[in-house]
């Protein structure tokens, strides 16, 4: 295996330096360090390694992985600076004034967030809010997730310094703090602030220890409702989300539900949808969200009383939406900051 290392340590060397496109950059980064990349494939074989050569390896892998990393650095900076010079071309001259700045625009995940929200205010949804920086008992506590589910691991959820606190944010109890991994939170908030009847819709930032790749990302958006009053059924959550996507997407749309599993839903479904105007969509369904009839468990945390009051959640991602929209197929391109692609938006 050292000698496999050394090959693609040798093999980037070579491969960087013919990279003069950001499109080529990031090919060969995803079949390097992606998912299915060489490298990725080589950390994956240290359960094989004997325990007694694993800290050797292990200081090979970290070691390899740095210097990729380092090369990939360099190579990216050369294709920024290129990019930077082809815009501005070889002639300029810095004595002269600054051009007149062009006209901003909203961002694409911005446009479809504000298209969202108006669908539900249009049925008397309000936008209530929350902050990024949450605690245990807000993001998993009250939304009857176990202590021992995995969402609750390092590996899926930043937490914060366990001495560091908050003078803006309260808690519950002296718990954790953690940055939220979902928008559920505003739910609990919402339902802890105020008393029935309650109809919220909550869009924001999320953060998740995910790796990135054309469909994941660590730093996320979500928007999520909540509908509590009496007699709520699966029919009322399935009109609401046939009005949005009918709204959204266009009177062809239609949407179904499958059965699934959320600690904080019962029953709970994930929602898929197909519209026949999208032409990436095609006829075939495509799966969209997760919802389901709030747990009487989450009612009781926040003090209503489940035999009176009912109701619905749902959720999804912002960026999701927004890639099936525009016809997107790598959620890096959001972020990214490129005026070609953000000036398709304008």
């Amino acid at each position: 295996m050292q000698q496999t290392l050394k090959a693609i340590v040798e093999e980037a060397k070579n491969a960087v330096s013919e990279l003069a496109m950001r499109a080529d950059f990031e090919a060969y980064k995803a079949r390097l360090m992606g998912p299915k990349g060489s490298f990725t494939q080589i950390r994956k074989q240290i359960g094989r390694v004997p325990k007694e050569d694993r800290p050797a390896f292990g200081k090979s892998l970290n070691e390899v992985k740095t210097q990729l990393e380092t090369l990939l650095a360099v190579a990216l900076g050369k294709i920024e600076r290129a990019e930077i010079a082809s815009r501005l071309g070889p002639a300029l001259d810095p004595t002269l004034p600054s051009p007149e700045a062009e006209p901003g625009s909203l961002h694409p995940l911005t446009q479809v967030r504000e298209e969202l929200c108006e669908i539900f205010r249009q049925i008397g949804f309000v936008v209530a809010e929350g902050p990024e920086v949450e605690t245990e008992f807000f993001c998993f506590d009250a939304l009857n997730t176990p202590a021992d589910h995995p969402a609750r691991d390092l590996q899926d959820t930043y937490y914060l310094p366990e001495d560091l606190r908050f003078s803006n944010i309260p808690q519950y109890r002296e718990e954790r703090y953690l940055l939220r991994s979902h928008t559920s939170t505003v739910q609990i908030r919402a339902m802890l602030d105020q008393p029935p009847p309650l109809r919220i819709i909550s869009p924001g930032r999320c953060f998740r220890r995910d790796t990135p790749d054309a469909t994941h990302s660590a730093n996320f958006h979500q928007i999520e409702g909540l509908y509590v009053d009496k007699n709520v059924t699966v029919k009322d959550l399935k009109a609401t989300l046939d009005y949005c996507f009918k709204s959204l997407l266009g009177k062809k749309a239609h949407t179904r539900f499958r059965p699934h599993f959320f600690p904080y839903t019962e029953p709970s479904f994930e929602v898929d949808f197909h519209s026949g105007h999208l032409a990436k969509v095609g006829t075939e369904w495509t799966e969209i969200m997760g919802c389901g009839m709030v747990d009487p468990s989450v009612f009781e945390a926040v003090g209503y009383d489940p035999e009176v009051w009912s109701g619905y959640a749902f959720g999804m991602g912002i960026e999701r939406i927004a890639m099936i929209l525009y016809g997107v197929d790598d959620i890096r391109y959001f972020y990214q900051n490129d005026l070609r692609f953000l000036h398709q938006f304008d």
